[in-house]
C-alpha cells in the first residue's frame, strides 16, 4: 500500500546561482485512500495545484485507474476527477498544457490476461477545467508507450518504448512528435537498445536533452543514458552511465543547470531504494538529496513556482 508525497524546495539562494544546496520544507502526504497510489505527476494550471496518479490493487495489476487530485494551496486535497476504462489497466499519467490552453493528459493502457499483460496502447485525454476530462483515447502505434510529453515552440514530442513489462518485443526507443496530442509521427528510431522511461526537455537554442532508463534483462541491469540533439532531431548523440534510474524527470533551471529527481537503488551490496533529486549533465547524475523514502517509490513530478521546487511521488516506507 503505497501514498502520495508532496515535497517542496525553496530555490532561491540556488537560482541565484551562489552554488548552495537548496532548503527543503518538510514532506507531506497528501493522498493514500487506493490500495496502490504511484507514478505521479503535477502540474501548475489555472491557478490550482493538479497531482495526477495510478489507483490500483498493486504495482502490477490489470485494474489501474487515473486519479486526478487538486489544491489551491499545495496543503489541502480533494478529488478532482477519476480516469478509467473497462478492462484496462491505465498508469502512468503525465499532463502538459496544448498550445490552446487545455490540459492534456498521456497514460499507458494496457490489458492483462492470467496475471500477465498481453497488449499495451496509449492514450490520451484533454480537460479545460481539471475535472472534467475526456474518454480515454488510443494513440500512437499498437504496443507502443508514449511514457511523457513536453511541448516545444508548438509540437509536441515524446518518446515512445516497446518490449518490457513481461511483453514479447525487443525494447526498443521511438522519437514522435504531434501538433494536436492525438495524431503522431514518428520522428526517428533511437539508438537505445534497452529502452525503457524516458523524459525530453529542450534549452533555449532548441536542442532536445533526453533522460532515458535502460533496462538491460541479460544480465539483469539498469542504467542511464542521457542524449542530445538538434533540429530536426533525428541524429542523437547518447552517453551511457552506469546509474540505476527509474522514473526519470527533470527541469532546466534558469541559470542553465538540470535539475534531475529519479529512483535511486541505492550501491550493490546495500539495496536501499528511495526517490532522489539530483544535479545532471550530459554525462552524470549525481544524487545530493534523499527524500524521506524507500522500497516501491520514485516517479516524481516537477514543477518550479515562484522560485520554489515543488515535487510529487510515492512512497511505501510507511507502509500505505
Amino acid at each position: 500500500m503505497k501514498s502520495l508525497v508532496l515535497f517542496v524546495l525553496s530555490l532561491g539562494v540556488m537560482l541565484n546561482g551562489l552554488g548552495a544546496e537548496p532548503a527543503p520544507r518538510p514532506a507531506r502526504k497528501i493522498w493514500d485512500q487506493g490500495e496502490h497510489n504511484a507514478f505521479t505527476d503535477l502540474i501548475r494550471y489555472e491557478g490550482r495545484w493538479f497531482c495526477t496518479f495510478r489507483e490500483g490493487a498493486a504495482h502490477v495489476s490489470g485494474d489501474g485507474k487515473i486519479r486526478v487530485i487538486e489544491s489551491a494551496d499545495g496543503d489541502t486535497w480533494k478529488s478532482a476527477a477519476l480516469i478509467d476504462e473497462a478492462g484496462v489497466d491505465l498508469r502512468d499519467p503525465k499532463v502538459s498544457v496544448t498550445p490552446d490552453g487545455r490540459l492534456m493528459m498521456v497514460m499507458g493502457g494496457s490489458i492483462m490476461e492470467g496475471g500477465e499483460y498481453v497488449s499495451r496502447q496509449s492514450r490520451v485525454s484533454f480537460s479545460r477545467d481539471g475535472r472534467t476530462w475526456t474518454p480515454p483515447q488510443r494513440i500512437g502505434e499498437p504496443r507502443h508507450w508514449l511514457w511523457r510529453v513536453t511541448w516545444f515552440r508548438g509540437q509536441a514530442y515524446g518518446v515512445a518504448y516497446v518490449g518490457g513489462g513481461g511483453l514479447k518485443d525487443e525494447r526498443a526507443g521511438f522519437l514522435y512528435t504531434s501538433a494536436d496530442g492525438i495524431d503522431w509521427k514518428l520522428v526517428t528510431r533511437l539508438d537505445l537498445p534497452h529502452a525503457s522511461e524516458t523524459t525530453l526537455r529542450f534549452l533555449e537554442d532548441g536542442e532536445m536533452i533526453a533522460f532515458s532508463v535502460q533496462v538491460n534483462p541479460k544480465p539483469a541491469r539498469r542504467s542511464t543514458r542521457i542524449g542530445s540533439s538538434r533540429p530536426p532531431y533525428r541524429d542523437w548523440t547518447w552517453k551511457e552511465i552506469p546509474f540505476a534510474s527509474g522514473g526519470p524527470n527533470f527541469l532546466v533551471l534558469p541559470d542553465g543547470r538540470w535539475l534531475a529527481s529519479t529512483r535511486d537503488y541505492g550501491i550493490a551490496d546495500v539495496r536501499q531504494t528511495t526517490t532522489a533529486l539530483a544535479w545532471m549533465t550530459r554525462d552524470s547524475i549525481k544524487p545530493f538529496l534523499h527524500y524521506v523514502s524507500g522500497g516501491d517509490t520514485s516517479y516524481a513530478g516537477m514543477v518550479l513556482s515562484n522560485n520554489e521546487l515543488w515535487v510529487s511521488f510515492y512512497s511505501s516506507h510507511e507502509g500505505k
